[in-house]
């Protein structure tokens, strides 16, 4: 496989391509992450089943628009291919150091990108993927409708398909989820998984990586941020001082974090599956 990936490596370079140095970062089950040198320019290369073509190119798609429609610094994909057996994606080297981490520059970035409104409905172009979980996008013209049917409802599909019944009725909870959440917000860009995980920075430059990119309403990439341990106090300053949020945010964050929590349980199980229950019983009360 590698010498595949040299050889198309060398012709998007217009010069040879060898590897000289090559090692592996851990990374999820989904797939395999390798950090390649040639001495001068190094690479992430993103390595799993050759079924998994589909989700690199609709990572690249998200990684593209944010290049395009936010200032955050985000890597370029710079090939994508496939052996018999594999797919791989090679992506640009982005260094990040903790110490220089800038979290009000990034609190005020993601509110510059969830403020620019030029999309009038809910949804996305293509269907992507929540790491290796596939992820309807189908357009709505409410939101309410979009998020209970494409992200609650199809989680809990998902997990009822493995014979794990998290409520006694999905299209019942589906319209719980429906009319507990506003009719009217604006279609905002959204990462699609903001958390620190998926942050960094380089030369103080805030970083987004594995993004899952849809449009909806700006606060379920705030209310993910916060789900496993909340990002430091100046994100959240700095998003507040460009686009402050809506009153009554706290009420909904936690039917957004359900969305997660939900697509823990059925990637991981285990605990997050106690975790999804007590959700939807808080939500329920």
């Amino acid at each position: 496989m590698w010498n595949v990936v040299c050889q198309q490596l060398s012709e998007v370079l217009h010069q040879p391509f060898e590897i000289s140095k090559k090692s592996e970062i851990p990374g999820h089950h989904y797939e395999r992450r390798f950090r390649i040198s040639n001495g001068n320019v190094q690479f992430l290369v993103k390595v799993a089943r050759i079924e998994a073509l589909e989700r690199f190119e609709c990572e690249a798609n998200s990684r593209s628009l944010l290049i395009r429609d936010s200032d955050f610094l985000v890597a370029d994909t710079i090939l994508i291919g496939t052996t018999l057996e594999f797919a791989y994606m090679v992506i640009e080297w982005v260094t990040t150091e903790p110490q220089q981490d800038n979290w009000f520059s990034c609190g005020e970035l993601l509110a510059k990108m969830h403020s620019r409104h030029e999309q009038k409905m809910y949804g996305f172009e293509d269907d992507n993927y929540l790491q290796a979980t596939l992820q309807p996008n189908r357009w709505h013209k409410k939101w309410d409708t979009f998020f209970a049917e494409e992200r609650i409802g199809w989680q809990l599909q998902l997990l009822a398909e493995q014979g794990i019944h998290m409520v006694s009725d999905i299209s019942a909870f589906v319209g719980t989820i429906r009319d507990l959440l506003p009719h009217q917000v604006t279609p905002s860009l959204l990462h699609g998984d903001f958390w620190r995980g998926n942050i960094g920075f380089h030369d103080n430059k805030p970083c987004l990586f594995k993004p899952a990119c849809y449009y909806g309403d700006r606060e379920v990439d705030i209310a993910t941020s916060e789900l496993f341990g909340p990002l430091p106090n100046a994100f959240y300053q700095g998003y507040e001082s460009v686009y402050p949020l809506h009153h009554g945010y706290q009420e909904r964050k936690a039917i957004y974090q359900l969305y997660p929590i939900l697509h823990q349980a059925n990637a991981y199980a285990g605990n997050y599956l106690m975790q999804a229950k007590q959700r939807i019983d808080e939500i329920l009360r």
